[in-house]
Parts: C-alpha cells; structure tokens; sequence
C-alpha cells in the first residue's frame, strides 16, 4: 500500500521547506533509514530520511520548489502501484486552499495595507511582540506523540544562545537533549519536570527581557495537559521572578511515603541523566539524595545542592507496621511498552516451541576463540550471529505480516532486546549474517552502554526482522516473550545449565540450554518454525560451521 511522504517539520519554527537536493529519483527502490532528500528550512539545510521501505513512484516538489509542512513531498509504494487517485487528491486539496490566499494577496497588493489593519482587535491582541517566539514540544522521534519534561536546563530570567540546551525531553524512544533555535531570554515555561503534552504543545517562551507574554501563554493552550497544570503554569513566571529558589523546589507530592520520594520499593533511584552525570564526577552516592523533581526524581540543583551532612537530619522514623508505598508516573518509553506489547500480544496469535542444544562444543569454541589477542565475545555473540545464518536460509521466519501481503525480508537485522530502568529498548543489528563475531560483538557491547545511558537514537532501533530476549546472565532457565512486531518471530535464550545428560547410552555430566521460539501463525507455521530451529541447532551445536 502506497505511503505518502509529507513535507517534514525539521525546527520547532520551520512553517515550509526546500527541496535542496533529491537524493533519490522515482523507480528506485528505499529502504527504511535511506536519505531520501536534503531539505532547505528556516534554520539550515538537513538531510530527510525515509521512514518507509518500497520504490519511490512520486516527487511532488522538484529541485529547488519550496512547500509548506504537510504538504504532499513524495509517494512510496510497491512498483507498479496505481497511485493517481493520490497524486489528484493532493493536488485538489492544495488548489482548493489557493483562491483564498490569492485574493488576500492581491487584496494587500492593491491596498498598501499589511493584513494585520484588517483584522479584529481579538486577534490583534494575540500578535506575538517583536522578538518574542513561542518553543513547542518538539517532535524528536518519527513515532512519537507526547514528550514529558525530564529536566530544565535553564529558568526563567536566564539568557538563552542559539544552540543552547534548554531542556531534556524525555520520548517513546529516549531522553534526548533539545537545544534552542532563538536567542534572548526565557520568559515562561509551559511545562514543569515530569510533565508531559503532546508534540506541538506549549514547551516555553522566549524573548527580550521584561517582554509580558502572559496574554500568550494564556492563548496558548498546551495541548494533552490537564487543566490543573494550565492553572499552575500560568502563575510560574510570577512566581519564578519574585521567588526564584522557592519556585524551583515546589513539587506537587504524590507519595504518601515518609521515606524518600526518589526510589520505588524495588530501591530504583528515579535521576535525570544530567543528574546521574554530575553525580558520577562528584562521587556523589545517589541513594543518599533526596529528589525535588516531579515524584522524587532527582534533578541538576538536587547535586549541586547536596551535603552528606545535610541528609542525616532529613530522615524520619517509619513505626513498624505502617503501610507505606511510593507512586511512580508512567514514563513515555513505559507507556508505548506497554500498548505495543498489548496490541502484539492480542493481535498476533503467539505459539511457542521450545527446544534444548547441547553447549559442549559451543563453550570450548568460545573459549578457545576469547584466547585470540584482543578478542572477546559472548554466548549471545555466538547466538546472534547463528541466527543471522540460520534466517537467511528460512526467509519465512524473517517476515513480516501485512494485511493484504507478507513481507520476506532478504536482508537479516536482528533486534537484540535491552533491559534500562524504565522498560526495554530493542537496538538493531544490521545485516547481522554479513558481520563477524568480533563485530557483533562489538556492536551489542556499545548499543548496551549506549541504552544504560539513554543515548541510543531512533535510527539504531529501527528496522528489525527477528528479535533476540536473553536473559540467561540473569541466571533464568527458560522463559517467553511476545513478539517485537512487525516481526513474526522472537527467540528467547535461557542460561547455560550443567546437569545430567543421557550421551551415547550414558548418564554423564553435560552442559545444556533451553530456547523458547514465539511465532506468529499467520506468517511462520509449526513446521516451519521448527526446520529453523532444526538449523539454529546445527550453528549452536558445532559453531565452528559459522566460519566456513
């Protein structure tokens, strides 16, 4: 089914683009991650790329030719796809917009007169000032919908450059910094730490000093956030001018516990990744700090203002007995976790096969390949890299489910699943069958750290075919999982265990590991799921076959 590629919104302020550069011409075919353009905004020229896989069948802006945010850009689709009604709907759409704009041009021409002398004293009044912009939440993920304020790096009154951070706005995807495209001073703040709106909404206000934007921000309705924060955020400026430090520690407390807000029962301490940094450079025990931010987080001022002399007074007695609990707001990257595990859970119909490989041979390979100079990988290497090659021999365990078609990938990218504080983020292999040991190994280490940090990007956790869950280190013998769609399979790895093994009529003691398949039936039958792992078998059992 064809896509139709809109002119993207590259900068909170860019209202159209240019088309600087295409990258790629109509026939040829893209693949998701491909640039597909360069495009020329308000800010700079940055490169625009493809979100979709398929043969480019449509440019609707040539070389040079500028068009608004949303307008129609491109079509991808199947080759040979009829996409006329597309292209003609566009096109009507856009003519039906041009007579009206038209005749206010020509209107202004004839008159002399700017557009602002026809308007109501209303509207009039919600002009923004000379040099005053208003920042939303920006988009930073090409899936998300609602961003929330992890940390305020500036406050109101401070000085703003271009290219300034002003906030960390954590995503579905990550916490990602998000610098300023103006200059001047920050006037308002439309969200608080810990709260969230959706993309577009009001993020902050910025402008020359002692410019009155309260009539803005009160017009200004951010999107996706209770009236309550409306109501709160409309007396911040007031309160940040006349009492700063008081303003910056106030926190709604949602928490009957008398013990300290920043960690759950379950002892997670709750620190924006700013925090955690200065923490670290100070050897600052973070257990120890108490969190103003929203729910207990432990915020930037929180280290900068910590004394371990400070927090042997700030503890308070706990009688046995007493019901205590803490409670914790749903992060972004929970809160997508937890709809697109439910929609693959009740959408794909999951069966499971589970198998158990002999790890003698696999344990000595490793072991004799780690005594290589600068050399180390580890079982789930080794299990990467067999399913790599055990996928490109069984395409339909590498597909995907449409609802008029299946997709059979021919290239292998295995998404290998990590577990971070706030849920589980899946960093993409790719072409996994072409890479050595050594090289998967290498790239797992650093999208690991990368993902403790919360530094991957959405490029590094798109476009898998097949999913890899271990949690053998875990100590966990066998376990399942639920499909990381589009994919139609998930393997899930256990640990190594040694126990009795039955080897050529004897019980000896052996070395074994259980694997538990989930399939979606609708792409990969029981059949054929099991000739994979039939083949997943060969790799394991004699690893050596990898190299050959």
């Amino acid at each position: 089914m064809a896509e139709i590629i809109n002119m993207p919104r590259l900068s909170d302020t860019m209202e159209e683009g240019t088309v600087a550069t295409w990258l790629k011409k109509v026939g040829d075919k893209i693949e998701e991650g491909d640039i597909l353009a360069e495009i020329e905004t308000d800010k700079a020229t940055m490169e625009f790329e493809s979100f979709h896989e398929g043969t480019l069948l449509h440019i609707g802006v040539q070389e040079g030719e500028t068009t608004k945010v949303d307008e129609l850009l491109a079509i991808i689709g199947e080759e040979g796809e009829d996409i006329s009604d597309l292209i003609s709907s566009s096109k009507s759409e856009n003519k039906s917009e041009e007579p009206s704009e038209d005749k206010d041009r020509s209107k202004d021409e004839e008159t002399g007169q700017e557009k602002a002398d026809s308007e109501s004293e209303e509207e009039s009044d919600t002009e923004l000032p000379e040099g005053v912009t208003v920042v939303t939440m920006p988009r930073l993920s090409d899936t998300m919908e609602e961003g929330t304020v992890a940390t305020w790096l500036k406050k109101i009154g401070e000085e703003v450059s271009e290219g300034d951070i002003l906030a960390e706005i954590e995503t579905d995807k990550a916490t990602m910094e998000f610098e300023s495209f103006q200059a001047g001073t920050l006037l308002y703040i439309g969200l608080k730490e810990g709260e969230s709106a959706k993309v577009d909404a009001l993020l902050a206000i910025i402008g020359p000093e002692g410019t009155d934007v309260s009539n803005i921000a009160k017009n200004f309705k951010a999107e996706g956030a209770s009236s309550k924060n409306e109501a709160s955020s409309k007396e911040a400026p007031k309160k940040e001018k006349e009492e700063p430090v008081k303003t910056e520690t106030k926190k709604e407390v949602s928490s009957s516990s008398s013990t300290s807000a920043s960690s759950s029962d379950s002892g997670r301490v709750f620190i924006s990744p700013l925090a955690k940094k200065m923490a670290d450079e100070k050897g600052i025990n973070i257990s120890q700090v108490k969190g103003s931010g929203e729910n207990g987080r432990i915020i930037k001022r929180d280290i900068e203002n910590f004394s371990p002399s400070a927090t042997a007074s700030v503890g308070k007695f706990v009688p046995t007995g007493q019901e205590d609990f803490d409670e914790v707001k749903h992060s972004q990257m929970r809160k997508v976790i937890a709809k697109r595990l439910a929609e693959s859970k009740f959408t794909a119909p999951h069966y499971y096969l589970n198998v158990e490989f002999d790890m003698e041979n696999a344990m000595a390979f490793r072991a004799q390949y780690n005594s290589l100079p600068d050399t180390k990988i580890s079982y789930n290497d080794i299990v990467v890299k067999a399913c790599a090659l055990a996928l490109k021999k069984h395409p339909q365990v590498n597909s995907q489910w449409f609802d008029d078609k299946m997709k059979l990938n021919n290239h292998v990218h295995i998404g290998v699943a990590v577990a971070v504080p706030d849920g589980l983020v899946v960093p993409v292999v790719k072409f996994a069958n072409e890479q050595s040991l050594t090289q998967i190994g290498a790239s797992v280490k650093e999208f690991a750290g990368k993902a403790r940090n919360k530094k991957l990007t959405p490029q590094e956790m798109e476009g898998s075919t097949f999913t890899i869950s271990n949690l053998g280190m875990f100590g966990i013998e066998s376990f399942t999982s639920i499909i990381n769609q589009p994919n139609s399979a998930i393997l899930s790895v256990g640990a190594i265990v040694e126990k009795p093994v039955v080897k050529n009529g004897q019980i000896v003691v052996g070395n074994t590991m259980k694997l538990t398949m989930a399939c979606d039936h609708r792409t990969v039958d029981g059949a054929t799921g099991s000739e994979f792992l039939l083949t997943l078998k060969g790799y394991i059992e004699n690893p050596v076959t990898m190299l050959v």
